[in-house]
């Protein structure tokens, strides 16, 4: 049974996008699959790199996977977001393969919907996006938690007092945050937000930035 680490109500502006665009699923999780390629954290070696009959001459070149194809999509879909969104300074994802949420939060139009998070308008890039997330890596759903635990403490510590520990339920991690989603009580654009989150950052596992 597949474990995730699944974005809370409360989560960013930019999970809300990409969940609520009807072509995506978000899913920073355990991507496990049939195919072979979700899952592994090798890196694709270059045909003919390990010995073998005949090596890899007059066959056809084997599809990359783990890490190597979980980057070389998200450039896929960095690439739609600048030739067909229009945003020409989009980043390019970290070598991880997550793309640099911090980067792309300075480019988001606060007078728009949060297209630069979910594909830029009318989901032009929504494909190359979704395809990029069907590629990441397994994660181990218990470190995402402890990881996310131990920022929701940090955030604490740090004077958001309010700043609710994420739990796990039925395999699934629920990022912490704000304790009622539907009544958010933390003003995430104060200083002192901001500077908890600053000082706190380093307590979250690749690619769980944001999620909480």
């Amino acid at each position: 049974m597949s474990i995730h680490t699944t974005p809370r109500g409360t989560a960013r502006l930019r999970i809300a996008a990409l969940v609520a665009a009807p072509v995506l699923v978000l899913s920073v999780a355990c991507q496990g699959g049939d195919d072979g390629a979700q899952g592994s954290d090798e890196v694709a070696s270059a045909p003919g790199d390990k010995g073998g009959e005949g090596g890899s001459r007059g066959k056809e070149k084997p599809a990359a996977t783990g890490k190597s194809a979980f980057f070389d999509a998200q450039m896929k879909y960095v690439r739609c977001m600048r030739a067909k969104a229009g945003l020409k300074d989009y980043p390019d994802p970290k070598l991880s393969g997550y793309l640099d949420w911090s980067k792309i939060d300075a480019l988001v139009d606060p007078k728009g919907k949060g297209e630069e998070y979910k594909g830029g308008k009318d989901g032009v890039c929504a494909p190359e996006l979704r395809a990029a997330m069907n590629l990441e890596p397994e994660r181990d759903a218990q470190k995402d938690y402890e990881s996310m635990l131990a920022h929701a403490k940090c955030m604490r510590e740090n004077g958001v007092s309010e700043f609710a520990n994420p739990t796990m339920s039925g395999g699934n991690v629920l990022p912490g945050g704000e304790a009622n989603p539907t009544g958010p009580s933390m003003d995430r654009d104060s200083p002192a937000y901001k500077k908890a989150r600053e000082a706190c950052a380093d307590k979250l596992l690749e690619g769980l930035d944001g999620m909480q």
